[in-house]
């Protein structure tokens, strides 16, 4: 699998110029405080190309250089270091966990580099030759650079690159397109750990819409889905969790979860585990008591069938416009309906749906990729549409008479449905003739929901508060946390 990861890298970079070379570096370490750091997370394509989980290690691909086409740099074994830290990689652990077979201590990157400016041979790498200096083109230089950001993950490569500028024999291109292009596309393998991480999600929400009835705090809710996701071993979360009952679930990414849990309202959350660097993204929307009101069911099938016209545009060809064209007329004819806009062809919807429907997932919760880009089997994407009625939207309004007009008009359907707020998101696989739902396994129908938390209260221990409740799913797990 990395090999052939590896391969298709170098063959885009030569398509150009087959005198190319990239660079990949490790995640630097995070400081969280004083002197203690942030949980490591390797950087995602250095792990795409290696699964390597340690900091101080380079990649370095080299086409053109048949002998030596790829030489990972890795901090020499330090006995006080691992006294302290933990096992550092042998090089012959690392060519074993990455495949890559020239494996030289980092000390020598300093070196290499000097020569690879000079456009000389390194003595330690087979089939190094003067190519770089006597091409008639620049080669390029491949490093990861921010595309469209501030570029805080990428501040040691944009400083990397900065000292290249005046180099001749080189030019600096960016290496992020190759990936965004490769990483769109899963494997099969990639697919089989996804979907291990949604199990785990799946499983998780199992556990919270038990326990979320006998709960006082969402932070308690909260509380059950992180405890799976470390009981299945998942790395971590994906992103922070969003937990908000009531009128919090109508903030889009409300991650205190400090609210009080009350019969009778709805909880919103989003949720997903990361295992082995692939993140899963579920949202849920259930009462807390297991019945939703009219008003609530009202809101929440229009968000349900806005899904289903999102997988019955998915196909490949279609791209997220396409998807979000189809969730934006459901949603838009529904909030018609209830009164709570009053022109279907202006962007009146925007008021109580104000975010997209659709982003990439893999190894970020928004992925990388174009987001015009064509579906293609193997991509995998969210379906997340949503309702939130904020209890401030009209008084945030700008004050016109149009909006007067508006605000008089909706006012009573506003206080029907006044701090509600759904959002159900599933993950979606493209394949050869539409989609497959990655989280079909989550009961996601009114009615689904409603028995799936009637089930869960009926297994509960009576006076214990240490349960598990897992949804039906199949049995994926082991020691590691997934079969093949």
């Amino acid at each position: 699998e990395l090999e052939k990861r590896r391969q298709a890298v170098m063959m885009a970079m030569t398509k150009t110029n087959p005198n190319s070379v990239m660079i990949l570096f490790s995640a630097e370490p995070r400081l969280y405080t004083n002197d203690v750091d942030y949980v490591f997370r390797q950087e995602n394509n250095l792990y795409y190309l290696t699964m390597l989980k340690k900091a101080g290690a380079t990649l370095v691909l080299i086409p053109g250089n048949r002998e030596t086409p790829e030489i990972l740099f890795l901090p020499k074994r330090d006995p006080r270091n691992e006294t302290w830290n933990g096992k550092m990689y042998s090089r012959e652990e690392a060519s074993l966990v990455s495949g890559v077979k020239t494996v030289f201590d980092a000390e020598d990157f300093t070196p290499f580099i000097a020569a690879l400016r000079a456009g000389k041979a390194f003595e330690k790498v087979k089939g190094m030759t003067t190519i770089y200096q006597s091409a008639p083109t620049p080669a390029k230089l491949y490093l990861l650079q921010p595309v469209g950001s501030d570029g805080r993950e990428w501040a040691q490569e944009i400083a990397f690159a900065d000292t290249w500028k005046n180099q001749a024999n080189f030019k600096v291109e960016n290496a992020q397109f190759i990936f965004w292009d490769l990483r769109l596309i899963k494997s099969p393998f990639e697919i089989k750990i996804l979907q291990h991480a949604i199990d785990i999600t799946t499983e998780a929400f199992g556990r919270s819409m038990a326990v979320a009835g006998r709960s006082k705090m969402e932070y308690e809710v909260q509380a059950e889905v992180e405890y799976t996701f470390r009981r299945r071993n998942a790395d971590f979360w994906g992103y922070p969790s969003i937990v908000g009952c009531g009128p919090n679930a109508t903030t889009l990414h409300y991650e205190e979860s400090q609210g009080a849990v009350k019969p009778g309202d709805l909880l919103l959350m989003d949720v997903g585990a990361e295992y082995d660097h692939y993140t899963a993204d579920v949202t849920r929307t259930f009462p807390i008591n297991g019945k939703f009101s009219k008003e609530q069911a009202e809101v929440y099938q229009i968000v349900y069938d806005a899904q289903e016209a999102v997988a019955r545009a998915t196909k490949p060809g279609a791209n997220f416009q396409d998807v979000n064209a189809a969730a934006v007329k459901v949603i838009n004819d529904g909030l018609f309906k209830l009164g709570l806009i009053t022109d279907k062809n202006s962007k009146q919807y925007r008021i109580w749906f104000m975010h997209g429907t659709s982003h990439w997932l893999g190894m970020n919760v928004h992925d990388v990729g174009a987001s015009n880009n064509r579906f293609k089997p193997g991509n995998v994407f969210t379906n997340e549409p949503g309702i939130y009625i904020r209890e401030d939207a009209l008084l945030n309004l700008q004050k016109t008479p149009e909006n007067e007009k508006f605000i008089a008009a909706v006012r009573p359907a506003f206080e029907k449905y006044k701090n509600i707020g759904v959002r159900i998101e599933d993950d979606l696989l493209v394949t050869e003739t539409g989609c497959e739902w990655l989280t079909k396994n989550l009961p996601r129908t009114i009615d689904d929901i409603e028995n799936m938390i009637a089930g869960a209260k009926q297994e509960l221990p009576a006076n214990e508060d240490s349960f598990l409740i897992k949804p039906k799913m199949p049995n994926l797990l082991d020691e590691r946390g997934f079969n093949f």
